[in-house]
C-alpha cells in the first residue's frame, strides 16, 4: 500500500524532469510559427484531448496493476525490487523473457536472471519517460491554442475530465483484462491504444499553433541569478534607461511597483561598462540579462509560496486514499447478496465523482456565478473551494471512522462499506475544482519562458504530497498507537482530525499568500491574460 504511494509520486516527479527539458520560450507575436491566424482554437480540442484520452489510457493500463505484474509473473516477492510500452508486451508474451511461472504459489519460484532484470528495468524506464514528457506538456500545448483566459480554463476542466475518465476506464476494464484473461492482451491493448492516440495526435497537425523552441529558459534564470550576485556592489539606478530591455516596447510592459519588487535582483539588467557590443547586444551574458528576463525569476519567487499551499491539499489525499483501504477490508463490501466491492475499486470512486463534476461545474456552476458576479471564477477562487471540500471530507472521514470504530467494538456485524462513498465523492468534487484550477493559474502567471515547466508544477506537487504522506504516516506510527496492525484496536479517527487540522492551517495559510500575491498578467496585461484573477 504504501509502495503504491511512493510509485505514484515517483511517476509525478518523472513527469516534472520530463516537462523541465522540454520547456519552451514563447512570445505569440513574433515566434509564433502560424500562417494567416488560421490555427488554434477549439477545432483542435478532440485532437488534443483523443490523444491524451489514448495516452492516459494506455499509461493507466501498465502502472496501475505494475506491482501485481512483477508479482505474479517475475515471481519478485520483495516490494523493494519495484523501488517503453510496446517493450513492456513483449515481458509478458515472450517465455524467454521473464522466469518460469510458479505452479504451487510457495517460496520455492524462480526468481528472475539478470538477464530478464535487463530487459525489464529499461522498459519501464522507457514507459515511465514516455509518460512523463506527455502528460502535462500536452496540457501546455492546448493551452496555447487559446488565447482568453476563459477559454483556457474551460479547456483545463476538460482535459482533467479526459483524464479521469480514461483512468477509470483503465483501472477497472484493462485491469480486469490483465487479471483474468492475459497480461499479453491487456498490454496489447495498452500499446494499441497507444498507437491510436499517436495517429490522433499526427492527424491534427495542420491545425496546431505551434511554438519555436528557444532552448531552456532555466539557463535565463541561472543568468540573472550569477549577474545579479556579480553586480550586488553597483549602487542601482532609478532611470530606465540605465537597464538593458529586449526592445522598448519591454520598457513600458514593465510596470514601477515589479522594478521595486525583489529589486536586489534587478542589478542583472543594470548596464555597466563592457556589458553591450556596439551594435547594442549583450557582450557579456553572464553579466548583463533583459530586464525581462529579471522579471520572470522575480515570477517564479512570488508564486513559489503560493504554489506550495497546494501540496497540503494532495497530502491528505494520499493519507485518505491508504487509510480508506484498511476500513474496506473490515467493512461489509456486498452491494447484493453475490457482489462485494473489491478493495482496490473503491478509489476509483474518486475518479468518477470528479468525473461527474467536471461537466456539472463548467456548464452549470460557473455560468451562474458568471451571471451572479459578471466575472467567471478566478483560479484563486477554484483553489479556495477545493481547499474547503478537502477539509469538510476529511472531517466526514473521522465521523465515518469514529462510527465504524463503535460499531466494531459493540457489534458482529460489520459496518457497510457504503459509509465510505461519501467522503470519497467529496475528494472528488474537491479535485474537479482545485486541480484545474491550480493548472491554469500555473499556466496564467507563470512566464511565458516556463509554461511547460509551469504546467508540471501540478505534477510535482502530487509527487511531493504522496512522498509527505507516506512520512507523515510512518511518524505517526512511531509517536502514537493510532495506527496499530489492528486498525480496530486503533484510533484512525484521529489521524483523521490531526490531518483536519493540517488541512486549516493550510488553508490560513493558502489565504495569506493569495491575499500577498501580486498577479503577473494582471500588471503586464499582456498575452492575452488581463482577465486573470485581480
Amino acid at each position: 500500500m504504501y509502495f503504491q504511494l511512493g510509485q505514484e509520486a515517483a511517476t509525478e516527479l518523472q513527469q516534472l524532469g520530463c516537462n523541465m527539458d522540454a520547456s519552451l520560450s514563447v512570445d505569440r507575436d513574433a515566434e509564433m510559427l502560424d500562417s494567416g491566424g488560421n490555427r488554434g482554437g477549439w477545432i483542435i480540442f478532440l485532437f488534443i484531448i483523443g490523444t491524451f484520452m489514448c495516452l492516459t489510457l494506455a499509461a493507466g493500463g501498465w502502472q496501475s496493476n505494475l506491482i501485481v505484474y512483477l508479482i505474479q509473473e517475475y515471481n519478485v516477492k520483495s516490494i523493494d525490487a519495484a523501488q517503453g510500452l510496446v517493450l513492456l508486451v513483449l515481458t509478458a508474451t515472450l517465455d524467454s523473457l521473464r522466469p518460469p511461472s510458479c505452479d504451487d504459489g510457495l517460496s520455492l519460484c524462480e526468481t528472475p536472471s539478470e538477464s530478464q532484470f535487463a530487459v525489464l528495468y529499461p522498459r519501464i524506464a522507457l514507459a515511465s519517460i514516455g509518460l512523463g514528457g506527455t502528460r502535462f506538456t500536452i496540457a501546455t500545448m492546448g493551452a496555447n491554442q487559446f488565447d482568453k483566459p476563459e477559454e483556457q480554463g474551460n479547456f483545463f476542466n476538460w482535459f482533467f475530465f479526459a483524464m479521469y475518465t480514461a483512468s477509470v476506464i483503465s483501472f477497472t476494464a484493462i485491469v480486469y483484462i490483465e487479471d483474468n484473461v492475459s497480461w499479453g492482451l491487456g498490454y496489447g491493448l495498452c500499446a494499441l491504444v497507444n498507437l491510436i492516440g499517436l495517429l490522433i495526435f499526427l492527424s491534427g497537425s495542420n491545425f496546431y499553433r505551434r511554438d519555436k523552441p528557444q532552448g531552456s529558459p532555466f539557463v535565463n534564470i541561472v543568468r540573472v541569478l550569477v549577474a545579479s550576485i556579480r553586480k550586488r556592489n553597483v549602487l542601482l539606478s532609478s532611470r530606465s534607461e540605465d537597464y538593458h530591455y529586449h526592445n522598448d516596447g519591454e520598457a513600458k510592459m514593465v510596470p514601477e511597483t515589479h522594478k521595486k519588487s525583489l529589486s536586489f535582483l534587478n542589478g542583472a539588467a543594470l548596464k555597466t561598462e563592457g556589458d553591450l557590443k556596439p551594435d547594442g547586444s549583450i557582450a557579456k551574458p553572464w553579466s548583463l540579462c533583459t530586464f525581462q528576463q529579471v522579471e520572470d525569476l522575480k515570477t517564479v519567487v512570488r508564486i513559489f509560496p503560493l504554489w506550495s499551499s497546494s501540496i497540503f491539499i494532495s497530502t491528505p489525499i494520499a493519507i485518505q486514499g491508504s487509510l480508506t483501504t484498511l476500513q474496506a477490508l473490515t467493512m461489509d463490501r456486498r452491494i447484493v447478496s453475490h457482489f462485494k466491492i473489491p478493495v482496490g475499486s473503491l478509489l476509483v470512486l474518486v475518479q468518477i465523482s470528479t468525473c461527474i463534476s467536471l461537466p456539472i461545474i463548467d456548464r452549470f456552476l460557473y455560468p451562474v456565478w458568471q451571471k451572479l458576479t459578471n466575472q467567471s471564477p478566478t483560479p484563486l477562487q477554484r483553489l479556495g473551494i477545493g481547499h474547503v471540500l478537502n477539509i469538510i471530507s476529511m472531517v466526514v472521514s473521522a465521523l465515518v471512522e469514529s462510527r465504524r470504530l463503535k460499531t466494531a467494538h459493540s457489534s458482529t456485524l460489520p459496518m457497510l462499506v457504503m459509509w465510505l462513498f461519501p467522503q470519497l465523492a467529496l475528494v472528488g468534487i474537491g479535485e474537479a475544482f482545485h486541480f484545474p484550477g491550480q493548472l491554469q493559474l500555473c499556466y496564467q502567471e507563470f512566464p511565458a519562458s516556463l509554461r511547460g515547466t509551469a504546467t508540471a508544477m501540478v505534477a510535482m506537487t502530487i509527487g511531493i504530497a504522496f512522498y509527505m504522506g507516506t512520512a507523515l504516516i510512518g511518524l505517526v506510527r512511531r509517536v502514537t498507537g493510532w495506527l496499530q496492525d489492528d486498525i480496530n484496536q486503533g484510533r484512525l479517527d484521529n489521524v483523521y482530525w490531526m490531518v483536519v487540522v493540517i488541512g486549516v492551517l493550510n488553508f490560513g495559510y493558502y489565504l495569506l499568500c493569495a491575499k500577498l500575491y501580486k498577479h503577473q498578467n494582471v500588471s503586464k496585461g499582456v498575452e492575452g491574460s488581463s482577465g486573470s484573477d485581480g
